[in-house]
């Protein structure tokens, strides 16, 4: 089978994590292509050697007619090329030009979190919806969105399937190794933006001064006035692997569709506490941590109660790992797509 993956940016982030594990393991056995958009690059280093690299200039996030236009036309330059079995298109923009630009009959698209759309940039419903008939399958990457979808009226073929993930290479030292005199470690992995809730981690950090509170993903020294326990170690690569070298893991946000964060963190043991927000509480489930409102006295309890107990520690470390290995592995990934494939 020929599979054509599309995505809009060439920046790491989860859905470019998504499609990279995606392509890497259908490789194996099928010809892949990946396509991609403006960005920074480093989705390609990630991608194997056998995988072909097309980039796309027109590609980009920001509106713009002339560039949507030229994006069109390289996409169907594309089609002619390879003239794939299957064009599997990724985030909302190459979605949106994509179903245009492809044979509906092929295409597959991929909503990486409904809540950007149904939320955030609420504007671009109504092309969602008039586009939901120019593919043969819509996949949430929850139940949470794929329930939203239908509430909206995006029924067409429409299904869940999760995220999955390869466990974070470990890493050779302890990155940590310069925060001496807490407790315990706490570690969030986001960008820093308002969906992120930056000014909530820092309150939760004021309420648990006994503990680090590092985070990673900062693009640029962060000038909000914060406590002397919260660290920022700005945007590492691979940055996963950290989980081994924390305790809880911490993710507050206004919006998620199923956070690959998140996932790296159960595939690492490490309990979770984050917002009760997308496809979130389909993670978490009391046993391996919490899914909770968006209060920072709720969110320092949680992160307490965990903390507060070896043996209730190890036990929330075990079903955090169980949870990954049960639902969230590639293999999983891989199977639910290989299954819209193959009826495709």
């Amino acid at each position: 089978m020929r599979i054509l993956q599309v995505i809009t940016l060439c920046e790491l982030g989860g859905a470019q994590s998504v499609l990279v594990n995606l392509a890497n393991s259908l490789c194996k056995q099928h010809e892949v292509i990946v396509a991609a958009g403006e960005g920074d690059g480093k989705m390609w280093n990630l991608l194997d050697g056998s995988i072909q690299q097309e980039h796309l200039p027109s590609l980009r996030r920001a509106l713009s007619p002339l560039h949507e236009l030229k994006a069109i036309k390289e996409m169907r330059r594309l089609y002619k090329k390879y003239k794939p079995d299957i064009v599997h298109l990724h985030s909302s923009k190459a979605g949106i030009l994509g179903r245009v630009a492809f044979p509906k009959s092929k295409v597959v698209y991929t909503v990486h979190g409904f809540d950007s759309i149904r939320i955030a940039y609420r504007k671009y419903l109504p092309i969602e919806k008039a586009l939901q008939n120019r593919c043969q399958a819509i996949v949430g990457v929850s139940q949470y969105d794929e329930r939203n979808l239908r509430s909206e009226g995006i029924t067409n073929h429409v299904e869940t399937v999760y995220n999955g993930i390869y466990p974070p290479v470990p890493l050779n030292n302890n990155p940590f190794e310069r925060i001496q005199g807490y407790e315990k470690k706490v570690l969030c992995i986001a960008r820093v933006s308002a969906q992120k809730r930056l000014d909530m981690f820092l309150d939760v950090a004021a309420l648990l001064p006994q503990y680090a509170f590092i985070w990673i993903g900062n693009q640029h020294e962060v000038t909000e006035k914060h406590t002397p326990n919260v660290f920022f170690m700005g945007n590492v690569p691979n940055a996963g692997a950290y989980n081994a070298y924390a305790d809880v893991f911490m993710l507050p946000s206004n919006y998620e569709g199923l956070p690959i964060v998140i996932i790296e963190a159960l595939a690492c043991g490490k309990p979770v506490v984050a917002s009760a927000v997308g496809g979130i509480s389909e993670l978490l489930d009391g046993s391996n941590g919490f899914a909770v409102e968006n209060e920072a006295k709720v969110m320092a309890e949680k992160i307490a109660y965990i903390l507060s107990d070896r043996a209730l520690y190890s036990r929330m470390a075990e079903a955090a790992r169980q949870t990954y290995l049960r639902s969230f592995t590639v293999d999983k990934m891989v199977d639910g797509y290989m299954r819209i494939y193959e009826r495709i």
